[in-house]
């Protein structure tokens, strides 16, 4: 989704895992809504990450980012 995202030419190239990798990736945020007063996420995944990739954008542009990071 990034790479589509960003219109990066980037290719994903699938490694063999760790020993210790887990085999799914969800991560519980039970711990943040006993800490923060019964949080919840409120930004959908790809709204997320076009903000961030926009925050990213504009680092980048000026000039706080080095371009290496592209």
């Amino acid at each position: 989704m990034v790479i589509e995202m960003t219109g990066s030419k980037s290719k994903i190239i699938n490694l063999p895992k760790p020993s210790d990798d887990p085999t799914q990736r969800r991560p519980d945020i039970t711990k943040a809504k006993q800490l923060l007063n019964n949080w919840e996420p409120s930004v959908a995944l790809k709204e997320g990450l076009g903000k961030t990739i926009t925050y990213f954008e504009n680092l980048i542009k000026s000039g706080e980012i080095d371009t290496w990071m592209r």
